[in-house]
């Protein structure tokens, strides 16, 4: 494989941001900024996958959550009712959200625009619906009675990576590097299909769909790999999700997660390679910050959409590359012609 030089340069900024994080365990010791520093890795994993299949294909899809749900929802129950190793249970979570995408992606992506977004957002209120309405004993784990898919309350404190037995009050540092090695991947695959030959295809179909199909590019069978990519990471994050928090339940398919992750891809820069993450860091910040307002923080979300699609369109990606670009964009400007009217 031909590495080219914008893939080159974006390789040594993944190490070097990777490398960032594998160190702040060693200046970072309390527990808390470092759960909040897992909580982001989850995040950006999601906003990434979300701005590959909608920023850089073009599908405008409302189901990431829904595929996030998906990993952390197939890890639990095999943990709490296969009685199986959660390190088994999670590639398998990911394998179910990938296969869940292409099942939706085969009646969805026949459409196009807002009717995906509408019909996929449909599909994962169904589902949230069928989870929470769900009221009848599949088995009896410690006298309590468990529904099939966790009813109201969901699944918790099922079995986890095992840290706290090997590691006992350092079982944070155990859970937080397992994040960061899914958060690697994520971020070095996405790196190879956004500056690959698939990511030139998805911008294409999105940008100019009646060329690409002249040139033999398939819209639907492109669009249903990058939805398949997409959940197969995704799913992988739920997965771990469920994994590091012993828990998978319909507190994740509130809209307020939903706009969270949204507000990542839309401030970060929809399209970019690096926005989603610069994206999350922003959103997590400004979260953390609006706590003590409650729910007020999800009209400051509202807000920063609003704002940001309004008057930087580009988000802080590309406002970045701007600033770059007028500062040391030393491109000599033609000399104007010589005026023949004197």
């Amino acid at each position: 494989m031909i590495i080219s030089p914008a893939l080159r340069k974006n390789f040594v900024i993944a190490i070097a941001v990777i490398a960032g994080f594998a160190l702040v365990p060693m200046v970072v010791t309390e527990r808390y900024l470092l759960g909040e520093v897992i909580i982001f890795f989850f995040w950006a994993i999601v906003a990434s996958q979300w701005n590959l299949i909608m920023g850089h294909a073009g599908v405008f899809s409302l189901a990431q959550m829904f595929l996030f749900i998906c990993g952390a929802y197939t890890t639990a129950m095999l943990v709490q009712f296969g009685d199986l190793s959660v390190w088994l249970a999670m590639p398998v979570g990911a394998v179910v959200a990938t296969l869940a995408a292409l099942i939706i992606g085969a009646a969805c992506l026949r459409l196009t625009g807002a009717y995906v977004a509408l019909l996929t957002f449909a599909i994962a209120e169904v589902v949230h619906v069928l989870i929470i309405t769900d009221t009848e004993c599949f088995r009896h784990i410690s006298n309590n009675c468990q529904q099939l898919f966790g009813g109201a309350t969901g699944f918790s404190r099922f079995a986890d990576f095992g840290f706290r037995k090997i590691l006992k009050a350092d079982w944070m540092l155990g859970n937080y590097y397992v994040v960061l090695t899914v958060f690697a991947v994520t971020i070095f695959a996405t790196l190879v299909i956004i500056h690959g030959r698939y990511g030139l295809a998805f911008r294409a179909i999105r940008d100019n769909l009646g060329y690409a199909s002249s040139r033999g590019i398939s819209r639907f069978r492109y669009q249903l790999i990058v939805f398949a990519v997409s959940a197969f990471f995704t799913g992988a994050a739920g997965s771990v999700y469920a994994a590091h928090f012993r828990f998978a339940g319909p507190s994740l398919f509130e809209f307020s997660t939903l706009m969270l992750i949204l507000s990542m891809v839309i401030v970060g820069g929809l399209g970019s390679t690096w926005g989603p993450f610069i994206g999350a860091a922003v959103m997590m910040i400004v979260v953390e910050w609006m706590k003590e307002f409650g729910d007020a923080r999800n009209i400051g979300m509202g807000l920063a959409l609003v704002l940001f699609v309004l008057f930087m369109p580009g988000g802080l990606a590309g406002a970045f590359k701007s600033l770059w670009g007028r500062i040391f964009d030393r491109t000599p400007k033609p000399a104007a012609a010589p005026d023949t009217n004197v």
